[in-house]
């Protein structure tokens, strides 16, 4: 059996999206968390492995997007200037705090490339067939990536819920949210079942966190729709 390459460029959300998320009012007492995956970047759109590489929005993905309803006081991105980008559009009111080592998976050799182009090179092909998990060739394998990712995750959610925070949003990259979710997501799925397309976020119940470390999906928002 043939197994999919993760490519970050063209994953999709397997979620029936909703215009709205649930806010702290409609949730009391409870942290909901939202994870947003940055719109699309201009080497994205031409289906290139864009992990450690600092590519711009697509100036056409970038226009879909609309500001939320809801404004908060801070929004979370990673180092790489997508998500900045990003929130900037959705969340212009927000004061942006930048979490370091939640930035996408670096596919080393396979950046900046695309299939068409890697097909034939026998390191891709062996990469694809052992389900995307070793190393890219320097760069780094899934369960390392996720290794980091969730480190710094947890610590990140530690804070909210020891500050007694309401509210976490977080806009990162496809390959972060799906490394948190494949380790704190209820209900319980694999890495690639928790793909989230550009512009888009899953809204979380963070409430046992303290207790169990999990989050529980309760919807999901399109931001390149506007709120009805």
């Amino acid at each position: 059996m043939k197994t999919a390459a993760y490519h970050p460029a063209t994953a999709n959300g397997d979620e029936q999206l909703i215009a709205c998320r649930p806010t702290t009012a409609d949730q009391p007492g409870h942290l909901i968390v939202e994870l947003m995956r940055h719109a699309q970047t201009r080497l994205q759109a031409e289906h290139r492995y864009v992990g450690s590489t600092d590519d711009d929005l697509l100036p056409e993905a970038a226009a879909q997007l609309h500001p939320a309803t809801r404004q908060p006081a801070r929004v979370y991105i990673t180092p790489l200037a997508r998500t900045a980008q990003t929130a900037r559009i959705v969340y212009p009111s927000a004061k942006l705090a930048v979490v370091p080592d939640l930035e996408e998976m670096d596919f080393g050799a396979f950046e900046r490339r695309n299939y068409q182009e890697l097909e034939h090179d026998v390191r891709y092909r062996t990469w694809v067939e052992g389900g995307c998990n070793a190393p890219c060739p320097g760069g780094e394998g899934r369960e390392a990536f996720s290794r980091r990712v969730c480190k710094a995750f947890a610590r990140l959610m530690d804070g909210a819920v020891t500050q007694g925070e309401e509210e976490l949003i977080l806009v990162a990259h496809g390959g972060t949210i799906m490394a948190v979710m494949e380790r704190y997501g209820q209900p319980a799925r694999q890495f690639f079942d928790w793909k989230v397309e550009h512009g888009c976020s899953l809204i979380l119940d963070a409430s046992d966190w303290r207790l169990s470390r999990t989050l529980l999906l309760i919807g999901t928002t399109d931001h390149r729709k506007a709120c009805r």
